[in-house]
């Protein structure tokens, strides 16, 4: 008999989470290709198989098309995380997810650089490419 993880289904509602909406707003340049970075120093969550904050920093990286993320929408949003028991990879693909639906990018990237816990370490990358 195969033995059960206990981290068996811990997440399988994640995608589905109620988050606050990310605003937007008409990019003027949409035929130009730029880069947008935003670097979120204090994003917080909570580990769900142990209850403990854990703290990151967020960093956003995307190429705009016809709209751009609107800041306080978007910090707002992040905030929402801060009572939110996600793993570290959930975080960052759920944020990638929200905002590549909020504003349809050319590309977007989403690096999640969690603080050690028990001595590791974690970097979580995640990227999107319009095809």
């Amino acid at each position: 008999m195969k033995k059960k993880s206990s981290y068996e289904e811990l997440q399988s509602h994640i995608r589905f989470i109620k988050t606050p909406g990310i605003e937007v707003w008409e990019n003027q340049y949409p035929e130009r290709e730029y880069t947008i970075h935003l670097n979120v120093p204090e994003c917080t969550c909570i580990c769900p198989k142990t209850g403990l904050p854990d703290f990151a920093v967020i960093q956003v990286t995307y190429g705009p098309a016809k709209l751009c993320l609107e800041l306080k929408s978007f910090k707002l949003y992040i905030i929402a995380y801060r009572n939110v028991g996600i793993f570290h990879e959930h975080l960052v693909n759920k944020i990638l997810d929200d905002i590549v639906n909020a504003c349809h990018p050319r590309w977007a990237k989403v690096e999640g650089i969690v603080s050690p816990r028990g001595g590791i370490q974690t970097t979580v990358t995640a990227e999107y490419r319009k095809k």
